[in-house]
């Protein structure tokens, strides 16, 4: 397949983040596909219905402060991060979700656009384990309407993550999530 964009003719240039993303994306010879959707999805919920894809088919990168250095967990859509399991896999005493202003500086990507590549200063990234079990996934792309579609395998390829079980225990409530892919 190949790295692939598909965007708007009549949009001259995309925002310098998703830019970033499709760079790394390219460079590494990813086997991806970016989107830009007509609509932003700011929440888990409103990428599933955009991508048509299900709710545990989108990845969260959820961005946590483990004290002296930020991890990334990319959790499936309907599922929420359980911090003391990401608090274990990274071998620290504490996970705290990153407030706004520490995903910025652990990502380079503003809340809501959070993309699992490239982040500098992330120290590691973990994805759980479910969503290997899917045959594509959709992450954020650096805008809240952009997303990129891989396969599980090419998400760990380009993340390094490592797997392992990072959710709790139920699916939250409805299904519905709050938190952006990203």
């Amino acid at each position: 397949m190949g790295f692939r964009c598909l965007y708007d003719p009549s949009v001259s240039s995309w925002p310098e983040p998703v830019e970033r993303v499709a760079s790394f994306l390219r460079d590494s010879g990813s086997e991806a596909r970016l989107e830009e959707f007509p609509v932003a999805t700011p929440t888990a919920r409103d990428a599933a219905d955009a991508a048509g894809c299900e709710l545990a088919q989108i990845v969260k990168s959820v961005v946590f402060d483990c004290g002296d250095r930020f991890v990334v967990a990319l959790t499936p859509g309907d599922r929420r991060a359980d911090s003391e399991k990401v608090a274990r896999a990274a071998a620290a005493a504490r996970a705290k979700v990153a407030s706004p202003a520490q995903v910025v500086e652990a990502t380079g990507f503003e809340p809501g656009a959070v993309a699992p590549f490239p982040l500098p200063a992330v120290a590691a990234t973990f994805i759980d384990q479910t969503l290997l079990t899917h045959d594509k996934v959709w992450v954020g792309a650096g805008s809240p309407s952009h997303l990129a579609t891989l396969t599980p395998a090419e998400l760990v390829r380009l993340t390094h993550a490592e797997a392992g079980d990072l959710v709790e225990r139920f699916p939250e409530a409805g299904g519905v999530s709050g938190a952006r892919p990203g």
